[in-house]
């Protein structure tokens, strides 16, 4: 199928399915006439990449993990058990993340608490 079909088919655009392939998540087949050819395999893979990059990997981290996991009903399911110290180390960096985002948070509810109940917030009236 053509890139046209492959992305009707996902729901991903054209020039994501191009990137995917410059980051080589995708290595569809070049036709003589120079248009790429993909595969029924490319469909489950686009779903895989977009599985992964919903939870948060990055597509060089996904280049690596995606040759370790297969589709199993609706969820992914790890094939090599080195891939999983990788998955482990993401999930680490994601909760960081999250506690990074509370403290910024709580540091932002803290000097929107010490406003003065008169100052008016635009949109909201008076605090």
């Amino acid at each position: 199928m053509r890139i046209g079909e492959l992305s009707r088919r996902t729901g991903v655009s054209e020039r994501l399915l191009r990137y995917y392939e410059e980051q080589h998540l995708l290595t569809p087949a070049r036709r003589p006439s120079g248009y790429r050819e993909y595969t029924e395999a490319d469909v489950s893979t686009v779903r895989r990449i977009r599985s992964l990059l919903a939870a948060g990997l990055n597509t060089t981290t996904i280049a690596t993990v995606l040759p370790c996991v297969r589709e199993e009903g609706e969820r992914l399911v790890p094939t090599c058990s080195v891939m999983l110290a990788d998955l482990i180390q993401e999930r680490r960096r994601i909760i960081q993340a999250i506690n990074d985002l509370h403290a910024s948070r709580d540091a932002l509810d803290s000097v929107i608490a010490a406003a003065p109940a008169d100052i008016d917030v635009p949109g909201q009236g008076a605090a």
